[in-house]
């Protein structure tokens, strides 16, 4: 695929949606990270039920910590890997406070050190929390990529690479949204919707389908 393509997709994608956002309910850079951490192997959909009884309870690492790793659980056993995962966000807390005064780190390097955060959820946090340019190569975005042609690769890595170095820079801050709400709506994992999509024509992808 050529830059005039690319540059045309996300043309479109930006004029259809100027301003996206993460469909996960936050209201500051802990809360974002807490719901991230969370969203492993779930829907954004589950974990906003759980943080929407979570966040006015406790929703910073002092608060979350207070709770303890039992009494987190009621709040996300809805959750898939809650077990895990409410392991992780206690530990996540004790390390914020620890380390970082209980404030989120705006670094990768600090960020992938915290329990549970891999390098995809530090890519949301520093790109949606802190407006930095980061590309988080979940499901969707690896499999839009690699159908349409914007940026083919054998794994997250290479995507993740390939993206923050194809896409035109005047679109690099919000791809990664795009991308994620175009996988998730429309460039669909078993049937596309083809006939739905507003970059159908430049998309490279052979097996279009139609209702």
């Amino acid at each position: 695929m050529n830059k005039l393509k690319r540059t045309e997709i996300f043309t479109r994608l930006r004029n259809e949606n100027p301003n996206p956002v993460t469909e996960l309910e936050y209201n500051s850079p802990y809360e974002l990270l807490v719901a991230v951490a969370l969203s492993a192997q779930a829907t954004d959909v589950s974990v906003n039920k759980a943080t929407r009884k979570l966040f006015p309870v406790a929703n910073t690492p002092a608060k979350i910590l207070a709770l303890g790793e039992d009494g987190l659980k009621e709040y996300i056993k809805t959750i898939g890997l809650f077990n895990s995962k409410a392991k992780n966000v206690i530990k996540m807390a004790e390390l914020l406070l620890e380390r970082h005064n209980g404030e989120v780190p705006d670094n990768r390097e600090d960020l992938v050190a915290l329990p549970g955060v891999g390098r995809k959820t530090a890519n949301v946090v520093l790109n949606t929390a802190f407006r930095q340019i980061a590309m988080a190569v979940d499901t969707h975005i690896f499999r839009v990529s690699n159908r349409t042609k914007i940026a083919p690769g054998k794994n997250v890595d290479e995507v993740e690479a390939r993206l923050i170095r194809l896409v035109p820079e005047e679109f690099l801050m919000d791809a990664h949204h795009w991308l994620i709400l175009h996988g998730r709506y429309v460039c669909v994992a078993r049937k596309p919707k083809c006939d739905a999509c507003i970059i159908e024509d430049l998309c490279e992808f052979k097996q279009k389908t139609s209702e």
